[in-house]
This record gives C-alpha cells, sequence and structure tokens, in this order.
C-alpha cells in the first residue's frame, strides 16, 4: 500500500512540474511577442563601405536619404513605403540584432563591402553585426532588400 502511495505522489509531483513549465513556456514567448510588437521604428539606417567607396540609406517616416560618396539624393517616402519597410523591421528581435551571424566573410579581405544595419527603436540604437554588402544575416534578409531596392536607386560599382 506504502509503494502505491508514493508512485502515487510521484506521477502528481512530475505531472505539477511539467504543468508549471508549460505555462512558463507559454508566458515567455508572449512576452516575447509582446515586446516585439511594442517597438516603434523611428529610422533604418543601411551602411555599406568599402576602401574608395561608401553608401549609406537612412530611411524615416517621411524621408529617404541616399548618400553615395558625399552626393546625396532626398526622396519624399510613402506612408505605404514607411509602412511596409518598418513592418519588416518591427519582425526583428532588435536586442540580438548584433549576435546575427553573417553567411559570408569576404569583407575581411575586400572582396565585398562590409554591411550593417542600424535600427533606431523607442529612442534605442540598434546595430547588426558586420555582414557582406547583398548577403545579410538570413533574420536581415527581406529588411535589407527593401531598403536597398526601395526606389530603385543607381549603384556604383567600386
Amino acid at each position: 500500500m506504502n509503494i502505491q502511495l508514493i508512485l502515487f505522489n510521484i506521477i502528481l509531483a512530475t505531472s505539477a512540474t511539467s504543468c508549471v513549465h508549460k505555462n512558463n513556456s507559454e508566458n515567455n514567448t508572449a512576452n516575447i511577442s509582446s515586446a516585439v510588437q511594442q517597438q516603434k521604428i523611428e529610422q533604418i539606417r543601411l551602411v555599406e563601405r568599402t576602401r574608395g567607396f561608401s553608401r549609406t540609406i537612412v530611411f524615416t517616416p517621411s524621408t529617404k536619404e541616399s548618400n553615395i560618396n558625399e552626393e546625396i539624393t532626398n526622396t519624399q517616402v510613402s506612408p505605404a513605403e514607411w509602412k511596409a519597410v518598418s513592418q519588416l523591421a518591427e519582425t526583428i528581435d532588435l536586442s540580438r540584432i548584433s549576435d546575427l551571424k553573417a553567411p559570408t566573410s569576404g569583407r575581411h579581405s575586400d572582396q565585398a563591402m562590409e554591411a550593417s544595419m542600424i535600427i533606431i527603436s523607442n529612442g534605442k540604437e540598434y546595430t547588426s553585426s558586420s555582414f557582406d554588402s547583398g548577403r545579410p544575416p538570413k533574420e536581415l534578409e527581406a529588411l535589407y532588400h527593401a531598403v536597398n531596392s526601395s526606389g530603385k536607386m543607381k549603384t556604383k560599382t567600386p
């Protein structure tokens, strides 16, 4: 009889522990989703550089500034364009953006421009790890292409 009572207590304790663990996991997921949804994107900047060449694209809710080797072009950004680009930025966990791994390393030997993305959200600046121009970490890929191709700007090769 004591053995049955002990087994019953072990089963009861095990099931209670797994329920608590499951509830904590669900709460953590909800907290992360909530934090991502509370991000207010204020500016998105793409910076690409190599020896003798630099390109910076700065998106804000109203303008896009392209700076290619100190030649600056300003254009108006439509609300729809800003919404599309900022929504892509909102899906990124900004607190971990600096830890994202670049898929290639050509920038270390001048085979590619060094690039990074800077996102300003709620007054705080988040800078990605560096990556080869045109080959961002997969988490930044959609945002990179949206910012880089927006307005079909002309690019110069180094």
